[in-house]
């Protein structure tokens, strides 16, 4: 992913889609090699990439080898730049104190003091108010902060000491920076991953088209990354090879993208206005058209002020609004209705009435326009002689209103009505569930009716509100203290407030429960049979993707929530590096890190307000308060989990906020993550590219982002993805530890109450469909071994799977190593945590982290292709 100057994503290059999404390398044809690069030039590119997390397959090696001089150069610099940039290696990264972490000040309030009385008390060609020496004091450009450079070290701060703003790099205050000790191993990181030999380019485009299928196979709405890929791929397609794309596309924003791109060209319609027309079957598809084509996105969270639109795209979209029922338009018009009638002033639907009647009539009754003697009229009266629930016989026209209609029967408590309109949109039974199950209680009658209602719609039914209503309802049986809402939005914002539900019948949430479980282990039944499927039991903490459309552009695709084990002896490494923009002025961004107890009480924070927290246990490298380019500005956080358990923190919340309120979008570059050290305190580089474990983009207009929390006795860490509303400047940990520690102990307390479903379980069902014999890996390499038993069908197969139930006795050498990989190797399915297993050519494989998995012999899945693969069918 790369970033425009506005601080924009912008799709990242065909080449390294395909290298991100497959983990291939495609190479330049035959041609006359000249000069080969031979084994000294491809073990020079691998060296390189080793010191980046990545492996080169033999082929792939083979290839650098044989190729000239010149192109593996070329080919070389482009990978690492593209591999750099993902992991923000292509960027420096210079701290305030560059001895980071061994010189940072051990008392913080004393260099403040120190700080303060140079700017109150210093004088040019007078001693050092502070100690004394004459002739050392200068100036500093541009800020022109009278410094000592005796008490200030110019090789150890890259920034003026006094306002910790960048200086002119030539200042002769600034000094050469010592050496870094580069004692003890190398940074082992847990994602290596190894690269594969894609093909020719000719491959690369077969390739393309096939991960351009599996996006738009996608039912939910894509991530930011995902949606970004999909324009690339997109971009390298051409409008003249209609035939291979496929014939409906179940996911409305992913929709939207392939028709926005269908309908740019405006010589290309009469081609592909009647492809798109097929995909069309509610009006809001072209409003996400007219949204995307103005600079707004898909989801209608944003709706920007419309662009023209040229008269035969004009046309189009008409023609393809005519051919949907009237009544239904209009209803979906309504859910947008500002938009639409802002829509209807470039559509003008009026002056192509006697064209396209029924769009005419549509937006009539969106507006309620008066009906009189005059040729519209006429022409809306007959268009409504065709339309059940549009009324024309009034002063104006008129549509019912279905939710209307639902609101009223929730209110009145008529289960029996709500659930006869309900019935016709089962994705809102499904998302309203909750609300009727709340009002069947101490009604048999009415809970039994929406069981059978349930089980007459579950069949057309998303995956990802199948999923969610099913990890919602089966908490249901206890009480909870908060709830938590994902609305949609531009950001991922969670909402907490406090739950004053009842809890629900256990009988009533069993048989519901019961109903959802019973059609995804249906919808589990797909694919091709395997004899073996493995499963990594550590999925369990890795929660099914949810809210996409608002996850953070990142490095490693973890789903929000998702719960991770850190490795034992390890540093963490918080960093956050950002450049401003001409537009975004000074902008001062702050990587903080607050630190609680079990209770959630705050223990302390280590931030620009505090350097040092537990005697070390926590360091931060220094505040630096501007980014101007092309330096820009690197801040970093130093955790010693062991440290820090021991000092009583048992949640570490790592935090990001815009000190002076500047939004994170305007900037020309933001981005945070985290590295996984094995190096003690100042040894190695201060930026290991080899160490980044995740690193995140921050873009959209928020001010503050809580990424993720650590929990030190549990040595683990939660992906939160959230941001985080704040109003005002001058932002720090302090002022906003009250709503941290809420924010937190409530999300920690959601995901690991089972109201999300995780990977595992969908792994276990996709396992327990698909094949006869299911490995479950555990941590430490141990293997439990599940036999499907005569008459075992799919749900009572997968609820056995990680129970002590197991046939691993049958199997011999079970508690070897050996006999380990021999039960994973030759699987035909797999979900792993780390790819480290022997797999059979052709095997479809779920991998966190693919590390060795040659993407040309398996079929690599993403978490949300897991969740894809549960579709209606």
């Amino acid at each position: 992913m790369t970033v425009t100057d506005a601080g924009t994503a912008r799709p990242r290059a065909l080449a390294a889609v395909l290298l991100f999404r497959r983990g291939a390398v495609y190479l330049p044809g035959p041609g006359t090699v000249s000069d080969p690069a031979g084994e000294a030039g491809a073990a020079l590119l691998e060296a390189d990439l080793a010191q980046r997390g990545h492996l080169v397959a033999p082929a792939l090696r083979a290839a650098f080898a044989a190729l000239d001089a010149r192109a593996l150069g070329a080919l070389g610099r482009a990978l690492l730049h593209d591999i750099d940039q993902a992991l923000g290696a292509d960027r420096p990264h210079e701290p305030l104190f560059s001895g980071f972490p061994e010189t940072v000040p051990a008392d913080p309030y004393r260099y403040y003091v120190d700080r303060v009385l140079t700017v109150l008390f210093q004088q040019p060609a007078q001693p050092c108010v502070l100690c004394g020496t004459e002739g050392s004091v200068v100036p500093v450009s541009p800020c022109a902060h009278l410094v000592c450079g005796t008490c200030f070290d110019g090789a150890d701060f890259t920034a003026c000491p006094v306002c910790q703003r960048r200086i002119d790099p030539a200042d002769p205050f600034l000094k050469p920076k010592r050496p870094r000790r580069l004692f003890g191993r190398p940074d082992a990181p847990r994602r290596m991953r190894l690269l594969s030999l894609g093909g020719d380019l000719i491959t690369r485009q077969a390739d393309a088209v096939q991960e351009l299928d599996t996006l738009l196979a996608r039912t939910g709405a894509l991530p930011p990354q995902d949606a970004d890929d999909l324009t690339s791929l997109l971009a390298a397609r051409s409008r003249a090879d209609l035939d291979t794309l496929p014939a409906a596309v179940p996911g409305r924003e992913t929709k939207a993208r392939l028709m926005a791109w269908l309908l740019e060209d405006p010589d290309e319609l009469t081609r592909t206005l009647p492809y798109a027309a097929g995909l069309v079957d509610t009006a809001t598809d072209v409003l996400r058209v007219l949204s995307l084509r103005s600079g707004g996105d898909a989801g209608l969270v944003s709706v920007p002020r419309f662009a023209a639109v040229p008269r035969p795209l004009r046309r189009a979209l008409l023609t393809l609004l005519d051919a949907l029922d009237p009544a239904q338009a209009a209803q979906d018009m309504r859910r947008h209705r500002r938009a639409w009638i802002h829509a209807a002033e470039r559509l003008h639907p009026f002056e192509y009435a006697d064209r396209h009647p029924r769009a005419a009539l549509a937006f009539a009754a969106l507006r309620g326009t008066r009906l009189g003697d005059d040729a519209l009229s006429a022409v809306l009266r007959a268009a409504a002689a065709d339309a059940e629930g549009i009324d024309t016989t009034g002063p104006a026209v008129t549509a019912r209103s279905w939710s209307r209609h639902v609101e009223a029967a929730l209110t009145a408590g008529d289960v029996t009505g709500a659930l006869a309109l309900l019935a016709r949109r089962p994705g809102e039974l499904v998302r309203r569930l909750d609300h009727l199950l709340r009002l069947a209680v101490g009604e048999e009658t009415a809970g039994r009716a929406i069981v059978t209602a349930l089980g007459g719609v579950t069949g057309r039914v998303a995956p990802a509100v199948l999923l969610s209503a099913l990890g919602a309802i089966r908490v249901r049986t206890r009480e909870q203290p908060v709830r938590v809402f994902f609305p949609k939005g531009a950001s991922a914002k969670a909402h907490v407030a406090d739950d004053e539900r009842a809890a629900l019948p256990a009988s009533l949430v069993r048989d519901v429960v019961g109903v959802l479980s019973a059609e995804l282990s249906r919808r589990a039944d797909t694919g091709r049979r395997v004899d073996t499927a493995v499963i990594d039991a550590e999925l369990d903490g890795v929660m099914a993707p949810f809210t996409e459309r608002t996850a953070s552009r990142a490095f490693v695709t973890l789903p929000r929530g998702s719960e991770l084990a850190v490795p034992e002896g390890r540093i963490l490494r918080l960093f956050l590096h950002w450049t401003e923009s001409a537009g975004s002025g000074r902008t001062d961004l702050d990587l903080s890190v607050a630190m609680f107890d079990a209770d959630w009480q705050q223990l302390g924070v280590c931030d620009y307000t505090s350097l040092r927290h537990a005697r070390d246990a926590a360091v931060h490298s220094g505040d630096l308060q501007d980014a101007p380019p092309p330096l820009g500005a690197s801040e970093f956080v130093d955790l010693d989990l062991e440290r820090l358990a021991a000092a009583g923190v048992r949640h570490a919340v790592a935090v990001v906020y815009s000190y002076n309120n500047v939004p994170f979008g305007e900037l020309a570059e933001a981005f945070a993550g985290v590295m996984v050290r094995d190096l003690p305190g100042g040894a190695g580089p201060v930026f290991e590219p080899r160490s980044v474990e995740q690193r995140f983009d921050l873009t959209g207009g928020e001010r503050a982002c809580v990424p993720l929390v650590v929990d030190l006795r549990a040595r683990t860490m939660r992906w939160l993805d959230v941001t985080k509303g704040v109003t005002g400047s001058q932002h720090s940990v302090w002022r906003h530890s009250t709503a941290l520690a809420a924010q937190g102990r409530s999300l920690t307390g959601l995901f690991a109450s089972g109201a999300r479903v995780s990977l595992g379980e969908l792994a276990r069902l996709r396992a327990a469909a698909r094949a006869s014999r299911v490995v479950l890996r555990r941590e430490g390499a141990a293997c439990e071994v599940y036999v499907r038993r005569d008459g075992e069908d799919v749900s009572a197969f997968a609820a056995r799977i990680g129970s002590p139930d197991t046939d691993t006795d049958m199997e011999p050498d079970a508690d070897s190593d050996r006999g380990a990989k021999r039960r994973t190797s030759g699987a035909g399915l797999a979900f792993l945590l780390r790819g480290d297993a022997e797999l059979a050519d052709g095997c479809e494989v779920f991998a966190l982290y693919p590390q060795r998995l040659d993407a040309s012999r398996v079929r690599l899945l993403s978490a949300s292709d897991v969740v894809t693969a549960f579709a209606a069918r």
